[in-house]
């Protein structure tokens, strides 16, 4: 009968044999070597003589027959070493495979559009494009993940545009006066407000959703009907940590007229100026109050503002954003159906921020913009000293 021990024979040296007895009657040794040099101990086919199988290894030592084999197999494949680790030496180490040039061929790559099929460019596509390309015989994705660490290059990122790609005077102009409304004192008789609005989805779950339970996560279906849509208005006035929002079926000239009014005449009325930071669209606008009211009175609302419109392509500047961003996450997360319930959530929401007198903590003033944002400039001041005005 064949032995399950002739595949793999141990034969030691004595020199192993006594360091590995000497493993055994020392108390510092990891278990995991202690199970090894027994395991190889009872294997070895000392002077000739034929050690135990594998099943009696393994039942002597209470582990697996497979473990026996493969501590085995890994000291007459490799080495002591090898046994008592558990892990192989890379026989054939991956070499430098990407000169100058081939590196210079793999960045051009990866800042080109990604071919059909593929959203971006990925180490692994990478690799297979330089081969086909024949830049290379053969490449690896760690190759192409090292290289790319090395230029500071990640193709498979993405930043959204947020400023105009040249100096742009307009741009600035806007930019320091909304910086200059956030850098004045608090004065109750003249508020400052960032006026923003959003588009929100009405949807239903086709399944109602799963409660939490112990031992199980909430839960609920992907799927969805569509029940319209609604707006949001928010009037935010940052220094005092007040805002006030208004769900409307539509975004119109007199959706925004409206809006206004009641914050003019029922949150400030007795505010003779209101400082107003908003988004430059054509609905805000003082002359949206004359598609909606009388001529006086459409007057009188408009002289009690004192707007103050973000630049194109600039919407971060408007504080109420932040405020919209907080209430996405925390009030508008799950799925709402109908305006009443739209409405119930929003009043709930405003109600608790308010309470907790929620302010934010605004640090971007013009001197940093001038520092950071140096490129937007069309005409640059000298390092180090501010400009200044020809008389």
């Amino acid at each position: 009968m064949k032995t399950s021990h002739s595949r793999y024979p141990v034969r030691l040296s004595q020199e192993q044999r006594r360091w590995l007895e000497m493993m055994m009657h020392t108390s510092t040794t990891p278990a995991k070597h202690y199970v090894v040099a027994r395991v190889l101990l009872m294997s070895d086919q000392w002077q000739g003589k034929p050690g135990h199988t594998d099943g009696q290894i393994a039942e002597a030592l209470s582990i697996s027959r497979r473990t026996v084999i493969r501590v085995k197999q890994r000291f007459v494949q490799g080495s002591l070493e090898v046994a008592l680790t558990g892990s192989f030496p890379r026989e054939h180490p991956e070499r430098r495979c990407l000169d100058g040039k081939g590196e210079a061929q793999l960045i051009a790559l990866a800042c080109s559009k990604a071919p059909d099929g593929h959203q971006r460019w990925t180490v692994r596509l990478l690799a297979d494009r330089m081969a086909q390309l024949e830049y290379v015989e053969h490449i690896g994705p760690e190759t192409v993940r090292t290289t790319l660490k090395k230029t500071k290059l990640k193709p498979w990122l993405k930043k959204s545009w947020c400023f105009p790609k040249e100096a742009d005077g307009d741009f600035v102009y806007h930019m320091e006066d909304v910086l200059d409304v956030y850098c004045q004192p608090y004065d109750p008789s003249v508020p400052h407000i960032c006026m923003d609005e959003m588009g929100k989805n009405l949807v239903k779950g086709k399944y109602p959703p799963e409660p939490a339970k112990p031992g199980q996560v909430a839960r609920e279906d992907y799927t969805y009907e569509k029940q319209g849509s609604a707006n949001l208005f928010i009037a935010y006035e940052p220094l005092a940590g007040k805002r006030c929002l208004k769900v409307t079926e539509h975004r119109t000239k007199k959706d925004w007229a409206l809006f206004m009014q009641e914050i003019l005449e029922k949150q400030y009325p007795e505010a003779k100026k209101v400082v107003l930071v908003l988004d430059n669209l054509n609905t805000h606008t003082p002359a949206s109050f004359y598609e909606l009211l009388p001529p006086e009175q459409a007057k009188a609302l408009a002289d009690r503002l004192e707007i103050h419109y973000t630049p194109k392509h600039a919407s971060w500047l408007n504080i109420a954003e932040i405020e919209f961003s907080v209430l996405a996450r925390q009030g508008l997360a799950h799925n709402i159906a109908t305006i009443e319930e739209l409405c119930q959530q929003v009043q709930s929401w405003q109600e608790h921020r308010n309470q907790r007198v929620g302010i934010i903590n605004w640090q971007f003033r013009t001197a940093d913009a001038r520092l950071k944002l140096k490129r937007l400039y069309p005409v640059q001041s000298p390092i180090g000293q501010p400009s200044e005005t020809i008389m």
